[in-house]
Parts: structure tokens; C-alpha cells; sequence
């Protein structure tokens, strides 16, 4: 059975991710390297994790939150399905299943939210993760005054959490943000979109999702 960790050593992924995240650099993006990645690969693990799914399941999402960047190193636009295809050799390299393969395929091929629907469990659990890490460390300007507003949002943040409630079938992404750096309006300018679909892929999950900032209900 192959694990996460499998993945994680494999050279080629590595170096796939490497050169993903230092295309993103080059164009001015936010970090979308190790730490993005181990970040969604956590979370995406655990919301199915914590809303009872079978465990081999939430270690699909796991894998699925770990390579769902990677095709960035061929380029920013169609990044998902990209993702698809660089990573379908490599995990039948390592003996997955199929079937198993077909669920991480449709999960990354889908993350994005210009043209990505939750198609099934794990690719919900992904979009919600993903679209979930706002944070200050993702800035890799280190000029304030130069700051487009993907900066300013990411750099405002200092905290962001998701939180599964399985009782309640409820999802918050809760966020606290230092209103001198950006306003809360900005934040929607650019994430209302991707704040829409973790909504349908929650609701997949049979949950409603929230979105707190400031610990105002504001979605």
C-alpha cells in the first residue's frame, strides 16, 4: 500500500516541486513549495479524517494535497491538470492501485478554481485545504510598500485555522488579519471565488461551511 511518505522521497517529485515553486517565485506569486504543500496535505487529511471517512480515504487526500501543486513547473495556467499528468506515471511507478490513481487524478485535476468541481470525497477535502492556507509566511516580498494585494492579503493574515465541527457537520475557516495592512473587502476581491467553492465542496461533504475573520461571520 502505498503511503505518503512513498511519495514524499521520490526524487522526481521532488524536483517537480522544487522547480514549481521557483516558477511561482520568478512570476511574483506566493509560496507554493514545501510548506504550502505539507500544510494541505495535513489538513486535507484530517477533515476527512475527523468526519469519519475510511482512513485509507484521508490518506488519499493526504497524498492528493501533496502533489495537487506540481504542475506548476510547466506553467501557471491548466496548473491542476497538469498536476494529473506528471504525477500518473510516477504513482503507477510506485504500484498504487488504479483505481487509487484515478481518485488523486480527479482530486488534483480539480483544485483549482477557475475550472474545478469537488468531484468526490478527496478532491473536496483538497479544495477545502488548499483554498484554506492564507497566511503571512507565504509572502516572499520582502518590500511592504511594493506589495500587490495578494501580498497584502497573505501578509495581513497571521492566523488562519480550519476547523471541522463532525457533530455540527459544520467547516469554519477562521482568520485573523491585521486590518492596518488590508481591509477585510480586499480579501473578498480576491478570495470570494475560491471562498464560493470551498461552500460546494463542504456541502459534498455533507457539511455547511463558514468563514470567520475577525471573528465576524462573514460567509
Amino acid at each position: 500500500m502505498i503511503k505518503l511518505s512513498d511519495v514524499e522521497k521520490h526524487p522526481t517529485i521532488q524536483a517537480y516541486i522544487a522547480q514549481a515553486d521557483a516558477n511561482l517565485g520568478a512570476m511574483g506569486f506566493t509560496e507554493h513549495g514545501r510548506r504550502h504543500i505539507g500544510l494541505v496535505s495535513s489538513i486535507a487529511h484530517n477533515i476527512l479524517e475527523r468526519l469519519g471517512y475510511d482512513e485509507r480515504l484521508a490518506d488519499l487526500a493526504g497524498i492528493a494535497g501533496y502533489l495537487h501543486d506540481i504542475g506548476n513547473c510547466i506553467g501557471r495556467v491548466n496548473h491542476g491538470a497538469a498536476s494529473a499528468l506528471l504525477v500518473e506515471p510516477i504513482l503507477r511507478e510506485l504500484g498504487m492501485p488504479p483505481e487509487e490513481v484515478a481518485l488523486i487524478l480527479s482530486a488534483v485535476g480539480n483544485h483549482e478554481e477557475e475550472v474545478g468541481e469537488p468531484v468526490n470525497e478527496v478532491a473536496a477535502a483538497l479544495i477545502l485545504a488548499d483554498k484554506s492556507d492564507v497566511h503571512r509566511t507565504r509572502v516572499r516580498n520582502p518590500d511592504l510598500p511594493t506589495f500587490d494585494i495578494h501580498d497584502r492579503v497573505n501578509y495581513a493574515a497571521v492566523r488562519s485555522f480550519l476547523d471541522v465541527n463532525e457533530a455540527e457537520h459544520l467547516i469554519t475557516l477562521r482568520i485573523t488579519i491585521e486590518t492596518e495592512n488590508t481591509s477585510i473587502m480586499e480579501y473578498f476581491e480576491i478570495f470570494l471565488e475560491r471562498m464560493l467553492m470551498c461552500r460546494r465542496a463542504a456541502s459534498y461533504l455533507g457539511c455547511e461551511f463558514k468563514l470567520k475573520i475577525n471573528e465576524a461571520l462573514l460567509l
